[in-house]
C-alpha cells in the first residue's frame, strides 16, 4: 500500500535527538524527503543516515538554531536550493531549562525556553509559510506539552512557554483558515528522551528519577503519532492531540511501582 507521505518534503527543527530524530527515522520509513536541521551539526549526520537507510529518498541536513532569527532566515534560504514546496513542517526545537521556582529562577534559564518554545516556533513558521501557502493539505505540527494545559511548581517559565506554542497554534489554524494548510499541537507527556537531562544540566541520576518506577513513553511513540497526524486526510485536521504513558493519569497523577 502506497504511502500518503511518499515524495513528500518534511522540515523538522531540534532533529538531532528525542523526538526529532525518532520522527526523522519515521517519515524516512514513510518513503518522505526531510530537511533537517538543529544546533549539533555532527548529531544530525547519524540521523539522516538512519533516516535513509529507513526508506528515505533524501535526507539533507543543516544547522539551526531557532532562537536566532538569522539562522532560522539562513536555514530556509538552504531549503529553497532544495525543494520549492513544503508538506509538513515540524516546529520540535524546544525544550526546559532548570525546575526552580520563580522566586529562584534564572533570567538565563527562562530566556531559553522562551527562545525556543515560543520565538522559536513563530520565526521558523514565518519563514516556512511561503513554502507552503501554495500547497493544501500541507499540515504544520508544533510539539507542545501537557505542561501547556497544566502548571506545577517549578515550571513557570516552561509551563507559560508551552501554553505560548498551544496558544500560537491555535491563532495560525484561524489566520490560515481557507489556504487548506492544517495546523495541529502535539502535546506528549512524560516521555523518555534527553529532555530530563537538559533539565537538570546533565544530572544523570536526577534525570533518570523522573522516570523511576513507570513505563514513560518513548520518542518513538511520539514520531508514529507525527505520522499518522501527516497522513490524515487533506480535508481532516487534528487540532490538539495530547498524548500519555498509561502510567501517567494527569501531570500530578503518576502511577509508579515500587522496586
Amino acid at each position: 500500500m502506497k504511502s500518503e507521505l511518499k515524495d513528500k518534503w518534511i522540515l523538522i527543527t531540534g532533529a538531532s535527538s528525542g523526538f526529532g530524530a525518532a520522527a526523522a527515522r519515521a517519515f524516512g520509513a514513510e518513503g518522505a524527503r526531510l530537511l533537517l536541521g538543529a544546533r549539533r551539526l555532527a548529531r544530525l549526520q547519524p540521523v539522516a543516515a538512519e533516516a535513509r537507510q529507513a526508506g528515505a529518498p533524501q535526507a539533507h541536513v543543516h544547522s539551526l538554531d531557532v532562537a536566532q532569527t538569522t539562522s532560522v532566515e539562513a536555514f530556509l534560504r538552504w531549503s529553497r536550493t532544495k525543494t520549492d514546496r513544503l508538506d509538513v513542517l515540524l516546529n520540535n526545537a524546544g525544550g526546559a531549562h532548570g525546575l526552580d521556582t520563580v522566586a529562584e529562577g534564572k533570567d538565563e534559564d527562562w530566556e531559553q525556553m522562551l527562545a525556543a518554545n515560543v520565538l522559536g516556533v513563530l520565526r521558523v513558521t514565518r519563514a516556512a509559510l511561503p513554502l507552503m501557502l501554495q500547497n493544501p493539505g500541507s499540515t504544520i505540527i508544533n510539539i507542545g506539552s501537557v505542561a501547556g494545559h497544566a502548571a506545577y511548581e517549578g515550571g513557570a517559565a516552561y509551563c507559560a512557554a508551552k501554553a505560548g506554542e498551544l496558544q500560537i497554534t491555535r491563532a495560525l489554524r484561524l489566520e490560515l483558515n481557507g489556504t487548506g494548510i492544517r495546523v495541529t499541537t502535539v502535546d506528549p507527556g512524560l516521555a523518555e528522551t534527553e529532555f530530563s537531562l537538559v533539565r537538570f544540566k546533565g544530572d544523570a541520576a536526577r534525570a533518570q528519577r523522573v522516570y523511576e518506577g513507570m513505563h514513560p513513553l518513548r520518542a518513538e511513540d511520539i514520531a508514529d503519532a507525527l505520522v499518522w497526524v501527516a497522513s490524515r486526510p487533506p480535508h481532516v485536521n487534528i487540532d490538539e492531540l495530547i498524548v500519555k504513558p498509561v502510567d501517567q493519569a494527569a501531570v500530578y497523577k503518576v502511577y509508579r511501582r515500587k522496586s
